[in-house]
């Protein structure tokens, strides 16, 4: 890379150009600064920058990045700020989120859960699963989808014949002749190991009082703030982290409340506001370009959710070349979505290039609010 300030890898294109700006901070560390509303956003890629062997990793996250980051701002003119907390969110949020119960069917009663996700302005999606939530009873096939809009004070879905009435915390089923089929009520889920304490023997990164664990560690209250980097590095681990998504109902895809958590700095699971989705590799649980999880667990934005992951690092001979892949097993909320997964390589935009010398633990910023607590994390010998 050219050692001028300011100047552009041959790479980025004119288009590029006018809204990214590299810089070289004194310690070699790339800063890439792109400007938003409310001040720039800047992301540290943890490279240094005089070694030519990195321009290769360099391109390659580059490559990722500009897309993601580029879509984190797309936000429809007069949108919402993103709200961290529910007496900050519009009055949609009061909708959305998960309903369970059980309808009618053919004579028999059959377990049914729906998630209704606020779109923005009044309007809605649901999603309804047989046999229960996603986690809780679904087969992971059978489910109808459904839009809706927000009037007076109730929204009604319509799928085929059926139709579905949201009022008062509660859904009604009901078929073409406008009997009820059955009553879903909302429910608020939990992840069973919320608040699970750090063992003996656990190195313990985050407990709310300190952020000064994490290189750019900066606190909101007692709660974490995302795009840090954890100053001690590791090799293989067991992680317990929880999360908070910001409420973002405007926002689509990769802009709604994006982040992700890398094992190592190399391998991210993605964290994102992927509540009633299909369940990608680039959306919540997902291991980023590589592997969708078994099932979508995301819970509504402003929900504390969990991640537990198991990480067995890479292996490398005397000469330097890998002998072995990285393997990953993910809970989400206590669900096992990855069961011992081989990661081949580094996850698209991983700051970290693969490599046999241990890791730091990576929560990303992509220009949205996150929030974490009760980080620790436990070396395997």
């Amino acid at each position: 890379m050219p050692p001028e300030a300011n100047r552009y890898p041959r790479w980025v294109s004119p288009r590029q150009r006018f809204a990214v700006r590299f810089l070289r901070s004194g310690n070699g560390i790339l800063t890439m600064s792109i400007p938003r509303a409310g001040g720039p956003f800047p992301l540290h890629l943890d490279l240094p920058t005089n070694d030519h062997g990195n321009v290769a990793m360099l391109r390659r996250a580059l490559s990722g990045m500009f897309f993601l980051l580029f879509t984190a701002f797309a936000l429809p003119a007069g949108a919402q700020p993103p709200a961290l907390n529910p007496k900050d969110a519009d009055a949609d949020f009061a909708f959305q989120g998960e309903y369970a119960g059980e309808i009618q069917n053919d004579g028999n009663s059959v377990k049914l859960g729906i998630q209704v996700i606020a779109l923005g302005g009044g309007k809605f999606h649901a999603v309804g699963y047989h046999g229960g939530l996603p986690g809780d009873g679904w087969d992971g096939k059978d489910k109808h989808e459904a839009d809706g809009e927000l009037k007076d004070g109730a929204i009604v879905f319509k799928n085929g014949d059926v139709s579905a009435e949201t009022r008062d915390s509660k859904i009604t089923i009901r078929d073409a002749g406008g009997k009820s089929l059955g009553e879903c009520k909302k429910t608020i889920r939990k992840s069973p190991t919320i608040g699970q304490k750090a063992p003996a023997g656990a190195i313990v990164l985050f407990d709310g009082t300190t952020a000064d664990h994490f290189q750019n560690g900066k606190l909101d209250g007692d709660l974490l703030v995302q795009g840090v980097t954890s100053k001690q590095k590791f090799q293989s681990f067991t992680l317990h982290v929880e999360f908070l998504l910001s409420y973002m109902p405007a926002a689509r895809g990769q802009g709604r409340a994006n982040s992700g958590c890398y094992s190592q700095g190399r391998y991210e699971v993605q964290i994102l506001d992927s509540f009633g989705l299909s369940g990608e590799h680039n959306e919540c649980g997902g291991i980023y370009t590589v592997k969708k999880p078994d099932v979508n667990m995301c819970f509504p934005p402003l929900s504390w959710q969990t991640y537990d992951i198991d990480f067995t690092a890479a292996k490398y001979d005397e000469a330097g070349k890998k002998t072995a892949d990285a393997r990953i097993t993910v809970k989400h909320n206590g669900v096992v979505i990855h069961n011992d997964v081989a990661v081949p390589k580094a996850t698209t935009a991983a700051p970290v290039a693969e490599g046999k010398d241990p890791g730091p633990i990576y929560f990303q910023d992509h220009g949205n609010p996150i929030r974490f607590r009760n980080i620790w994390i436990v070396e395997k010998k």
